[in-house]
This record gives C-alpha cells, sequence and structure tokens, in this order.
C-alpha cells in the first residue's frame, strides 16, 4: 500500500488507534518519497504536536514488531525446531536417567540391568516396598522415552507439508535437524551447500580455522545412508553431492513449496556414481535410524573438490 499522506493517514487518533491498526499501517503502508511527516501529521490533525507524534510513531513500531515476532514464532518451521529440540531433550534426559535407575537399581538387585530397558522392566513391576521411589523413577524414564517418540511422530508427519524437498532427500528427521541448526527454513535456504555440508561440525571448523585441525567434510548430514555409507575415500565426495542437492531442496521449499522428485532422483543417481568408483551399491537415502555422527565430522580424506 503507497500513500502520499503518511503512515499515519489511516490512524484517526492515537486513543482511537488499535495496536492492530497501528501495526497494520507500518507493515503495509509505503510512500515514493521522504518528507516531514511530524509536520504533516500536526497539519492532518492526527496528533497536536512532533512528541505526540513520536509517541504514536514508537507505538506503532512496537505493536509491528511484536506482530512480526508472534508471526514468525507461529510458522510452521519454528514449530518444528521446537519439536526437534524437545525430543533430542527427551531423549538425552531419559538416557542420563537410565543410568541413574540402573546404578540405584544395582544397589537393590545385584542382577539390575542398564540402559532404558532396564528402565522400562523395572517400571512394569511391581515394586517390593524399598524400590518404590526407584520405579517411580523408572516409570518416568519411560514416559520421557514416549514423549521423545511422539515428538518424533509429529514431525515424522509434519515435515513434508513444510519442506517437502529436504523431507525427501534428508528424511524428516534429519531435514527438521538441518531447519534446527540453521536457525529457520529462510536461514537454511540462504546458506551455501559448504556450509549445509559442515552444519553440526561447528567445533572442528572453528579448530580448523585456527589451524588445529584438518577442515571437516561433514557435519550432521553424516546421519543420512548416502554419507554414512559410503567408503571413507569417498565420504567427502558423498557429502558435497548430498548438501548441494539439499541446498536446493531448502530454496524450492522455501520460495516455492512445491515437490520436485527430480532432486532425489538426481542425487542418488549421483550417490550411485560415486560409490561405483569401490563397487558399493548404493541403496536408498534418508537418515539411518542407528546412525549417530561424528563428534567432529572431520574426514581427513577425499579433501579435493567433487569432480562433478
Amino acid at each position: 500500500m503507497t500513500t502520499t499522506a503518511g503512515w499515519f493517514a489511516a490512524v484517526a487518533s492515537d486513543s482511537d488507534a488499535s495496536d492492530d491498526a497501528l501495526a497494520a499501517t507500518i507493515r503495509e503502508g509505503a510512500a515514493s518519497e521522504s518528507d516531514s511527516w511530524p509536520a504533516r501529521a500536526v497539519d492532518a490533525g492526527i496528533v497536536d504536536d512532533e512528541n505526540e507524534y513520536y509517541d504514536l510513531l514508537h507505538r506503532a513500531t512496537m505493536a509491528a514488531t511484536r506482530a512480526a515476532v508472534t508471526e514468525r514464532e507461529r510458522a510452521d518451521d519454528s514449530q518444528l525446531i521446537h519439536a526437534i529440540r524437545a525430543m533430542d531433550d527427551c531423549q538425552r534426559t531419559a538416557n542420563e536417567l537410565a543410568e541413574r535407575v540402573a546404578e540405584w537399581g544395582g544397589t537393590l538387585d545385584p542382577d539390575a540391568g542398564t540402559g532404558i530397558e532396564y528402565a522400562r522392566a523395572l517400571a512394569s513391576d511391581d515394586p517390593d516396598p524399598d524400590e518404590t521411589a526407584v520405579t517411580s523413577l523408572a516409570e518416568q524414564v519411560v514416559e520421557l522415552e514416549k514423549e521423545a517418540e511422539r515428538l518424533g511422530e509429529y514431525i515424522e508427519q509434519t515435515m513434508p507439508t513444510v519442506a517437502p524437498n529436504l523431507s525427501a532427500l534428508a528424511g524428516p528427521v534429519l531435514g527438521a535437524r538441518l531447519i534446527s541448526l540453521a536457525g529457520g527454513l529462510e536461514s537454511l535456504a540462504k546458506k551455501p551447500s559448504g556450509t549445509v555440508q559442515v552444519l553440526g561440525a561447528e567445533d572442528a571448523l572453528f579448530a580448523h580455522l585456527r589451524g588445529h585441525a584438518p577442515s571437516p567434510k561433514h557435519g550432521i548430514i553424516y546421519m543420512h545412508d548416502g554419507v554414512r555409507r559410503t567408503p571413507m575415500e569417498n565420504r567427502g565426495s558423498a557429502a558435497r553431492a548430498l548438501a548441494g542437492k539439499l541446498s536446493i531442496g531448502a530454496r524450492v521449499d522455501h520460495y516455492s513449496g512445491e515437490y520436485r522428485p527430480d532432486l532425489e532422483a538426481e542425487l542418488t543417481e549421483r550417490l550411485e556414481t560415486i560409490r561405483a568408483r569401490t563397487g558399493d551399491e548404493y541403496n536408498g537415502g534418508g537418515e539411518g535410524s542407528d546412525a549417530v555422527a561424528d563428534a567432529d565430522g572431520v574426514d581427513d580424506t577425499d579433501g579435493g573438490a567433487d569432480d562433478e
């Protein structure tokens, strides 16, 4: 909306204007050239003097900022970021508490097991009086694990609608992790493929920049089968190929939202070519359920540029 009367043209008076109306005038209003807006507001009878004008302007800009922040926080990719971080928190806390349950249970039962499986078994038993407290803690571990699973299901269901290409190329959970690490889908879409390739390996990257470590060849994308199951000597090439397609997929998802199956087909073909160098076959993409990324993502082999 372009106006020659100033952003305040639709505001009858400071007392009558709602915050929503003030925010709309700031977010939607525009002028083709600058002018003496405080004086024009006084002349139009919107305000009595310049001080009142600036008070109104402050109120309008604050309302516009609040509206923009609310809109951004409610965006689908922001909900995915909260979900993936909450899932990781639940899993981490469940594992830590499971260790505590195993240590505690070992003082009561010499044959106590370990891990979440032991916590699950303990929670399903009728506790002896001496085991009531540790059993209660085991039940909390099980509930945290179940909550992590529910959050994982939410991510699996939501990612294909928010970022269909990224979800298809990386898998829903890994795709959500990339969005989280980048700070949002828009931010991820604006990053070059080289940055996407090392997302999650920032510590190793900074160590390399300080001259204390080799350059990391991959970050969290190591969790993708196309990288994780590629022989070491070709893993850098696989990481570059994957990062390139992920960058394109994120851009398509952000700017158009159109699903492009050709991206997945091209990635599969490229990974097959890379793995054929050592006689291996590529059996599909996505995120390996049992994959755990390297601590620093450093891969000293295949340091040269990809030969695409």
